[in-house]
């Protein structure tokens, strides 16, 4: 019989292979066949929690893993799936019933790929991965604390210390020294269980002329064009991006993503009178996120909750100058040799939030130091440096 866990179609719906039993405490490390690693995230879309899964599925399967892919449900129809990726639902459940549906689901799935070992991604894939996991799996969990505390609701962040402190997450790791720190006064049986993993990023690099990108994206090719890649969520302050502009009638501004804040967005820029100098690109895939950014004077990235800014990263690596929210964190990781790849400023300030993206544009020397420090960024935070993090991780757990 093969030995494969459930693939899926485009649609979500799971194509069930033949799976052979497994003896209770048995390991397929003592058959000789690869190590399983099953990755539990929550929704399927293209967003930055998304995009560090897929480069540690990748990474693991590179180095000789068999790595699968669990996701709570498909978001996103542009979506990319990786390879050996099942879908619990085929869309969020909507009321108790499709809840309950839901979470039997996840557990046939879990039991059926019979990993030796399980990452959970963003504070729900926590927590409800995590718990369903225990119950029907004997392979440890390795939680991946990638979500800001402020985005989580007061019931789950003291659901998410009870299960750490109980031992349902083997390991959890964080991406900041910031996150540590934010997690220094939970108790020490969860603290003993943190490990710091900074993330990798892939290298943006568009072989697209500005004008090439931005003919590419319907923008127009004189205008000084501002822009961000993000979720469209309250919590990405992204209305502050808006309200710079009717002081610069000369600025234009591009958002890539969608989410539950693109109405309200819209409706704000309506009501300021510059809606024709917003563009909603919608969601693109990490493949079109360097055209994206060779289309940008300024990357704007006003957020007031990260716990890396993988988004920004990337933007300064790839040489667009970054003006960033005066975050703890954003300092700590848009930095390289002391020196910061991104001007900070209080972004919910308005004026002062203009004049930084005016600076950025006005001083060429700025603008050079900025590329210089993003240049620096991809020694800090390679793929291959977070891989070899996860590998160590999952060996010591199993």
């Amino acid at each position: 019989m093969s030995d494969q866990a459930p693939r899926s179609d485009r649609t979500g719906a799971a194509l069930v292979t033949n799976v052979a039993p497994a003896s209770a405490g048995s390991s397929r490390r003592t058959t000789g066949l690869a190590t399983r690693i099953l990755l539990i995230q929550t929704q399927a879309e293209n967003a930055g929690a998304q995009e560090i899964s897929r480069l540690v599925g990748a990474g693991l399967a590179a180095r000789g893993y068999d790595v699968h892919n669990l996701f709570f449900f498909r978001q996103s129809r542009g979506f990319d799936e990786p390879a050996n990726t099942t879908y619990c639902a085929p869309r969020r459940p909507g009321n108790p019933l499709s809840f309950l549906r839901f979470l039997v689901s996840l557990g046939r799935r879990i039991r059926t790929t019979r990993p030796d070992a399980i990452l959970t991604f963003q504070h729900y894939g926590n927590a409800i991965g995590g718990a369903i996991a225990r119950l029907v799996s004997p392979a440890p969990v390795i939680a991946n604390q990638v979500s800001a505390r402020l985005t989580m609701p007061g019931w789950l962040q003291k659901l998410d210390r009870m299960m750490g402190r109980l031992g349902v997450f083997d390991t959890i790791t964080v991406n900041s020294k910031d996150m540590l720190r934010d997690y220094s006064h939970y108790p020490a049986s969860y603290r003993q269980r943190l490990t710091h993993v900074p993330h990798g990023f892939d290298q943006k690099h568009s072989t697209l002329t500005r004008t090439e990108a931005r003919r590419r994206f319907a923008l127009p090719i004189e205008s000084v064009v501002l822009g961000t890649a993000a979720r469209l969520h309250p919590l990405k302050q992204l209305d502050a991006s808006i309200r710079v502009l009717p002081a610069h009638p000369t600025w234009r501004l591009a958002l890539a993503g969608n989410g539950p804040d693109e109405a309200r967005l819209r409706a704000l820029a309506e009501q300021l009178g510059v809606a024709d100098r917003v563009s909603f690109i919608g969601e693109i895939s990490p493949e079109q996120i360097a055209d994206f950014l060779a289309c940008l004077d300024v990357f704007v990235f006003p957020s007031l909750a990260e716990t890396f800014g993988l988004a920004a990263v990337e933007a300064a690596h790839a040489g667009i100058p970054v003006v960033a929210n005066d975050l703890p964190v954003l300092r700590e990781v848009l930095a390289y040799q002391g020196e910061p790849a991104a001007v900070f400023v209080d972004a919910s300030d308005n004026d002062a939030l203009g004049a930084a993206i005016a600076a950025v544009l006005d001083d060429p020397e700025l603008r050079v130091r900025l590329q210089r420090s993003g240049e620096g960024l991809r020694t800090r935070y390679s793929v291959d440096v977070m891989v070899d993090d996860y590998v160590r991780i999952v060996e010591q757990a199993m």
